[in-house]
């Protein structure tokens, strides 16, 4: 037996759990339209087999109007200025929130192509803000100052960077280690569901540098690209994001806590293009931080990862302070894709502004464009996403466990960007 009720309308003509039951019919048969729009899916295969037989007989504007409806449906059950919201209450937000990203990329299935902010906010709930280029020409001149020598930045900080290159035959075990310590880490704070596991695969010719595959019962396939080499620090940023605290983490728990114990059909199904994904990849970078706090990520790298991997140590702490200075290059990320989404700029000048403001090799840049071509507005939820979260999670002090069980709350709980406290 669940522990959730069944929401209803006084009159009881309608309920939040039916409401989700046509909520999950309707985003698998979305999903039936365009590939990679359902991330995960471990709910009765039954539903999966009546949305493949319904896609062939729906049209995108039938599909959109089905959005509408339960829309419409959602609406009566969320009280605009309510000074406390019920859990009840959270879960037809988080509806309302999802179906207003599926109307949107309805959309843009049809062929609207929208402002990369407007994008971004119908998809995921957030406008973000677009920067000027040059006013982060005092970060790329601060990086300058640290990699000395001749010849462009994005090609000296390449050539210091690559010697902590991973070599292929040691990523495996190098990886395994990584993850273990962040599942240790994160265990020590959060109780994992029992029998959480995952496979690990190592793979090629992906826009993505890292992705986890959710199968449902806590069990997850996480995947890693090797079409470019794994630097050392990425071990650890993989390990978290993909793994503990992050992607295996929060599925598994929105699984037992919402899909499971409160009975929330929503849940046994991840729309790609919604506010689900902002706190998925927000946490999921953030987790790294909350698991290896200060200077402890460089010392397991210094005393544990670069052993394993036949990599000297030398020159860590100047690597990992560069690792520190480039996030503040991401909005550039945004702007850049922006332009380019707009055809405001081409491929050429899109990956010439990508390697002077990003600081990638030209092979780096590439595989930016080809993720921005695929995922478009997608790429806030890294960044954006990461300092939301972190403003929310810091913001209730300084005591690493209350912070810890403040992100126990945003992944097991329904959470959208609008809840975090941006203080």
């Amino acid at each position: 037996m669940t522990l959730g009720a069944c929401a209803t309308l006084p009159s009881g003509q309608d309920s939040l759990d039916a409401i989700a039951g046509d909520y999950v019919l309707l985003q698998l048969t979305i999903g039936e339209k365009e590939a990679g729009y359902i991330d995960a899916y471990y709910g009765d295969s039954a539903v999966m087999e009546r949305a493949k037989t319904e896609a062939p007989t729906q049209t995108l504007p039938q599909l959109a109007q089905r959005v509408a409806a339960l829309e419409s449906r959602t609406a009566p059950f969320i009280e605009d200025g309510a000074a406390e919201t019920s859990m009840d209450e959270r879960r037809a937000r988080f509806l309302a929130a999802q179906l207003a990203a599926a109307r949107t990329r309805l959309r843009m299935m049809q062929g609207e192509n929208l402002p990369f902010v407007d994008e971004a906010q119908g998809l995921f709930g957030v406008k973000p803000e677009l920067v000027e280029l040059a006013t982060l020409d005092a970060v790329v001149a601060r990086i300058d100052s640290l990699v000395p020598g001749e010849g462009p930045l994005w090609q000296r900080l390449d050539t210091f960077q690559s010697r902590f290159d991973i070599p292929a035959d040691r990523l495996k075990p190098v990886m395994d280690a990584a993850i273990a310590e962040c599942r240790r880490r994160t265990a020590a704070h959060i109780a994992l569901p029992e029998g959480e596991r995952f496979e690990l695969a190592l793979v090629t010719d992906k826009p993505w540098g890292g992705y986890n595959y959710y199968q449902g019962d806590a069990r997850s396939k996480i995947e890693i690209n090797t079409d470019l080499p794994v630097r050392l620090d990425r071990a650890i940023d993989l390990g978290c994001h993909e793994g503990y605290p992050g992607h295996h983490v929060h599925n598994a728990l929105l699984e037992r806590e919402l899909a499971g114990r409160r009975g929330w059909t929503e849940y046994s199904v991840y729309p790609l293009y919604s506010p689900q994904s902002f706190i998925a990849e927000g946490s999921a970078n953030y987790g790294i931080e909350l698991a290896f706090p200060g200077d402890e990520a460089l010392a397991f790298n210094r005393d544990v990862l670069a052993p394993i991997a036949g990599i000297s140590a030398d020159g860590l702490d100047r690597y990992v302070e560069l690792g520190k200075l480039t996030p503040q290059l991401r909005a550039a990320q945004y702007a850049i894709a922006a332009r380019f989404l707009a055809g405001e700029i081409g491929e050429p000048e899109a990956a010439e502004l990508l390697q002077r403001y990003t600081l990638a090799s030209p092979q780096r840049a590439t595989q930016s464009l080809r993720f921005i071509k695929s995922y478009r507005s997608y790429i806030i939820n890294y960044g954006l996403g990461l300092d939301m979260v972190r403003a929310d999670v810091e913001g209730t002090g300084s005591d690493p466990a209350t912070r810890w069980r403040r992100m126990e709350q945003l992944l097991s709980e329904p959470t959208l960007p609008s809840d975090l406290k941006v203080r």
